[in-house]
């Protein structure tokens, strides 16, 4: 059993930046996927970028390539998304999620923890 909790939210004005944090604690992740999702209000919970915890590829929704980027520090059980570039549109609360293999990686529903998420917001 293992736990997820996100931080690094906030309120910044188009074109701004920020980074969300994930914490993992417990059984993660050297051998395990991490993954931020994200919904906004009314709409359904929709990818936004993985990899896997130990490296190898990385994975980008089309709205996130090339502005966002996923990392982690696996020694510490930290992962991170860098956003860049945001926009109004990209206001939603952001979620961390972990599962276990890369099979079906975009699919939320193959993702087996999740953390309790944090409200990005963008100004215009």
């Amino acid at each position: 059993q293992g736990e997820l909790v996100e931080s690094g939210g906030g309120l910044v004005q188009a074109g701004g930046s920020l980074r969300l944090s994930c914490v993992a604690s417990g059984r993660f992740f050297s051998d395990e996927v991490m993954g931020w999702f994200r919904q906004a209000p009314g709409k359904e919970r929709e990818f936004v970028a993985a990899r896997g915890w130990s490296g190898g590829s990385t994975y980008y929704a089309d709205f996130a390539e090339g502005r966002f980027t996923i990392s982690r520090d696996s020694t510490e059980g930290i992962g991170y998304l860098l956003m860049n570039s945001l926009r109004p549109e990209d206001t939603a609360v952001y979620y961390c999620a972990a599962k276990s293999t890369t099979s079906r990686i975009r699919d939320r529903r193959t993702y087996k923890y999740w953390g309790q998420g944090t409200q990005v917001t963008v100004s215009s």
